[in-house]
């Protein structure tokens, strides 16, 4: 009997010892990795148990003064999963996380009516400038970005490598059995020329399909219904395979490329958001660009998701149903799949003279030092075939006073001799590389201080301005004294133009579902 009690008290011990060291360990991966984890309010009938998902803290752009900070340099961003997932807590009725939300990704979830580009760049420059309206007497610059829009008959030869998570996390029906489903959109848009190869990972990494023609469709579809999950997930082992799979079949001056679908929980070999960086930096010197699709809820790893693609000359979405997957997949095929330009960077100098203050709208960590524009080492975002992107900028003019400024510094104020540029509110440049290329290209644009009123800026500004609104109401910004939700729907509203697929109007139902 003694015997009994004994054993009995060591078990409980050695799990209360455990279940202590787990929590320990979590709180230390946390702090490492700059990550946030939210403990969301998830009802049981709908996620799974375990329901902590995380995010990468983030902190609002300040304003800057153009003569103490006098450039702006960030890279360009095409990632649309900030808004997905944002929608997916608002449809389910849960509070969003604030560092879920990533303004710029919210923005360019959103395709605008930007005029095609001339002669051989790839991408058109245009910019807008009109009034604010949550801050009074400030401005907003818009800078939209349009890559050329190429025939898919004219589009290189794919070489595609599927890297799937078929871990026991995958199991629910929004993970496994809706990566499958998303699958059978992407095969459709296969042809001939392109080759598809499907390398699989949990507690180790295996190839499950040799690359196989895109005639092949019914081959490369039984591969993946044939999928099933169960495992711990070595993340790590199966990027090391995927890429070495693409490189091994590498199609010179053709599209070659890995897409992982996870939900990123990681947990086996290299996992920890530094480890991943690193590895995932090492491969993008292949030439391979990269994919990251993200599946799920409730231990949904936003962080590492983000941290793959950022640093793996790739884009990322969050597919939180089929008709999700229908719009990434299939009808921005061309846009998500192939780039038409790499590490395209933008730098901005405002002229003192118009403008008091600035600061970035999101773009947070896409920020780059000054000098990094020009040093073609550093790693930036990648433009694909018809795809848009959006930047904002709060001006507040020069004579105007503000409550989001600092008062006069006493060695910062100089007064600077710009009398040339009277009528230039900025210079804007832009570097990029050619998505085979190592040198970049630069081009260099003025933009004249001409504000046009905010009832007579296109639609395009109106309802991008209203996206931007919404997603600093979510983040809870101290920059911003409206965040009336009604003013944002009727901004949006007076913005509702080229809707065919109703994702703005679905934006507006959005707008109306938070207080």
């Amino acid at each position: 009997m003694k015997n009994k009690h004994f054993y009995l008290m060591a078990f409980l011990v050695l799990v209360l010892f455990s279940c202590c060291k787990k929590r320990e360990y979590s709180d230390e991966a946390a702090a490492a990795d700059d990550v946030v984890v939210y403990d969301t309010e998830i009802p049981e009938n709908i996620l799974p148990d375990s329901n902590t998902e995380s995010y990468v803290g983030l902190e609002e752009n300040p304003f800057e003064s153009p003569i103490k900070s006098p450039l702006s340099t960030f890279s360009i961003d095409v990632d649309n999963a900030s808004y997905t997932n944002i929608r997916r807590f608002i449809n389910n009725g849960q509070k969003v996380p604030q560092d879920a939300v990533r303004v710029e990704e919210m923005m360019n979830f959103f395709k605008y009516k930007y005029p095609q580009p001339e002669g051989q760049n790839p991408f058109s420059i245009n910019t807008e400038l009109s009034d604010s309206p949550w801050n009074k007497n400030s401005q907003l610059l818009k800078i939209g970005l349009q890559g050329k829009d190429i025939p898919m008959t004219n589009l290189p030869a794919s070489n595609l490598v599927f890297l799937i998570d078929v871990s026991g996390s995958m199991s629910d029906d929004n993970k496994l059995p809706l990566l499958k489903e998303s699958m059978k959109i992407l095969v459709k848009e296969l042809r001939s020329e392109d080759k598809v190869s499907i390398v699989v990972y949990a507690g180790s990494a295996g190839v499950v399909l040799t690359p196989t023609s895109g005639d092949n469709k019914e081959e490369i579809l039984d591969a993946f219904d044939n999928l099933s999950a169960g495992g711990s997930t070595a993340g790590g082992e199966g990027i090391e395979l995927a890429y070495k799979l693409a490189q091994q079949n590498f199609i010179k001056e053709g599209n070659n490329r890995v897409i992982i679908a996870t939900d990123g929980d990681f947990n086996v070999g290299a996992s920890s958001d530094m480890e991943m960086e690193k590895l995932i930096e090492d491969k993008r010197k292949s030439g391979v660009f990269l994919t990251v699709l993200g599946f799920g809820m409730g231990n949904y790893k936003d962080s590492k998701m983000e941290v793959l693609a950022d640093k793996g000359n790739g884009n990322y979405a969050y597919i939180d149903n089929i008709q999700e997957a229908n719009r990434f997949l299939g009808k921005e095929f061309k846009g998500s799949m192939f780039a038409i330009a790499k590490d395209v960077k933008i730098q901005i100098e405002f002229n003192p003279k118009h403008v008091q203050a600035y600061r970035l709208i999101g773009y947070e960590n896409r920020k780059l030092k000054p000098e990094d524009f020009k040093n073609d080492a550093i790693d930036a975002g990648e433009l694909g075939s018809g795809h848009t992107v959006t930047a904002l900028y709060e001006i507040i003019p020069t004579g105007v006073e503000s409550d989001y400024i600092p008062s006069d510094l006493k060695y910062t104020k100089v007064k600077s001799d710009n009398s040339n540029y009277n009528d230039e509110l900025a210079t804007i440049k832009f570097r990029y590389k050619k998505p085979d290329g190592d040198k970049s290209i630069e081009m260099v644009s003025t933009i004249d201080n001409k504000k046009v009123s905010l009832d007579s800026s296109s639609s395009d500004f109106k309802f991008t301005t209203a996206v931007a609104w919404f997603g600093l109401k979510l983040r809870d910004s101290k920059l911003i004294a409206n965040s009336s939700s009604a003013d944002i729907k009727k901004l949006a509203k007076s913005g509702l133009a080229n809707d065919d697929e109703g994702y703005k109007a679905e934006f507006i139902r959005l707008v109306d579902a938070v207080n």
